[in-house]
């Protein structure tokens, strides 16, 4: 059938409250015209993050009250334990408290000055970290993911030949580590193909360099490959995602995506030696290895929903969610990326707003207008996130300029996306009136959580 229909029931509903257009612009105003620094009470569809913000089953929240609360030892890890190493086929199982504490971790150990990450496109906490330990990241996008509008069946690839070149002009002893991120957040939601991951392994291993997966949306990245890759159609989603892994060194996760929870996260190892100093930190910074930063009740949330996520009525629902709203946008002239994402919906903000200079933040303009026309919160992922300065001061603008509208997982229904669609269309059909923006206030790294703003006069 052609309606879209969600393979679960509500048992509980939340409320969400409606403001004027008048209060959303004063409230705009007190937020520095920064989505970031409004109150959740403020927003009616909050598509911000996919992170942290989905609904958990039923049977997440049985779990939860058989959490062991133990400090050490706790019978939760070893459940938790069980179904990483399942899913991974990695020796060593480290929980934290959500897929950055991860990072940091991984990269105090691994970065430094002169060190270089290579990756597909590595999204903003991953970057961040990266270049808090000094090291340098450098994302290399195939050429398909460059070009929006363009489908193309896996734009989240990366570019093995400039991989190669990187390697030779850096040297493989400078580069720590070579890093996957599926699906590629920053590039659109796209997904990544097994071909891809295979041969960006064989390339480390001839340099004898570490490759990991960044693997927040493991499992919408399996039911790509599923649909789209020759060779898959009869393979389950957890057996793609066993063979994903199998080519990695190691994997970081936020289970705040994949795993349905609303914290928590994990880095998984082969290397026995670097997970005794990834351990040693994580007691210093995030508690007892078998807790790391989490009560055992979200431990027991996130065993659980990493084998629910692996579901195909689930993946097959959510995915044909994302292109439905995708199609809606596309069919009205809104230049949206192209196929649709995993996670969400992603507007190509220079196509839509031609008007503003890419130095004004035409994506950040954007987010602004969605609040004020509808109450709905998405998130900038352009130049006012990755955008760098020069030696002059003059802004380096960042590769794409993309509005992302992030679906929580099992949160809204179709009248839900449909009143986003018709929102994002009144938008589109009047969008020679948005100005653009300046930044008043920002911080040295990840300044687009806190940075202050105000329109262009």
């Amino acid at each position: 059938m052609k309606t879209i229909i969600e393979p679960f029931r509500i048992k509980s509903v939340e409320p969400v409250f409606v403001t004027t257009p008048e209060e959303r612009e004063s409230i705009l105003k007190a937020a520095f015209y920064n989505p970031f620094l409004i109150d959740a009470r403020h927003v009616l569809i909050d598509l911000l993050t996919d992170s942290g913000t989905s609904a958990m089953s039923s049977y997440q929240w049985a779990g939860m009250m058989q959490g062991d609360e133990s400090y050490a030892g706790s019978s939760s890890f070893f459940h938790f334990e069980r179904v990483v190493k399942s899913i991974t086929g990695m020796p060593f199982i480290i929980p934290t408290h959500q897929g950055r504490a991860s990072e940091k971790i991984l990269f105090s150990i691994l970065g430094g000055p002169g060190k270089f990450f290579i990756s597909n496109t590595l999204f903003d906490t991953t970057r961040a970290n990266i270049e808090f330990s000094g090291a340098t990241g450098i994302d290399l996008l195939c050429e398909e993911g460059k070009h929006p509008a363009i489908p193309a069946p896996f734009k989240g690839n990366l570019d093995t030949a400039a991989l190669k070149q990187c390697i030779q002009e850096k040297g493989a002893k400078n580069i720590p580590a070579v890093i996957l991120t599926i699906t590629n957040n920053s590039g659109g939601g796209q997904p990544v193909s097994m071909r891809n991951i295979k041969a960006v392994k064989a390339i480390c291993a001839a340099h004898h360099i570490p490759f990991y997966i960044d693997a927040c949306r493991f499992a919408e990245n399996a039911y790509f490959i599923k649909l789209r890759e020759d060779g898959y159609q009869n393979r389950s989603i957890e057996d793609i995602a066993r063979e994903m892994f199998s080519y990695a060194d190691g994997a970081t996760m936020s289970a705040k995506k994949d795993a349905f929870a609303n914290i928590g996260g994990f880095l998984a190892l082969h290397d026995e030696a670097l997970a005794r100093e990834c351990r040693n930190l994580l007691i210093i910074t995030e508690g007892f290895p078998t807790y790391g930063g989490l009560a055992g009740r979200d431990l027991e949330a996130i065993a659980i929903g990493l084998k629910e996520v692996m579901e195909e009525s689930y993946l097959q629902y959510r995915i044909r969610s994302i292109e439905y709203l995708s199609d809606k946008l596309h069919a009205a002239g809104v230049p949206v990326m192209r196929p649709a994402g995993g996670h969400a919906i992603y507007i190509d903000s220079k196509a839509f707003l031609p008007h503003i200079p890419v130095t004004q933040y035409p994506g950040q303009a954007l987010v602004c207008e969605l609040y004020l026309a509808g109450g709905i919160r998405s998130v900038e992922i352009g130049s006012l996130m990755f955008g760098k300065y020069d030696e002059a001061g003059a802004l380096v603008p960042a590769a794409m300029e993309l509005v992302r509208l992030a679906i929580p997982r099992r949160v809204y229904t179709q009248s839900h996306i449909d009143y986003v669609a018709e929102v994002v269309i009144d938008v589109f059909q009047r969008r020679e009136s948005i100005k653009g923006l300046q930044i008043t206030e920002e911080a040295p790294l990840l300044r687009h959580f806190t940075a202050k703003l105000r329109p262009v006069v």
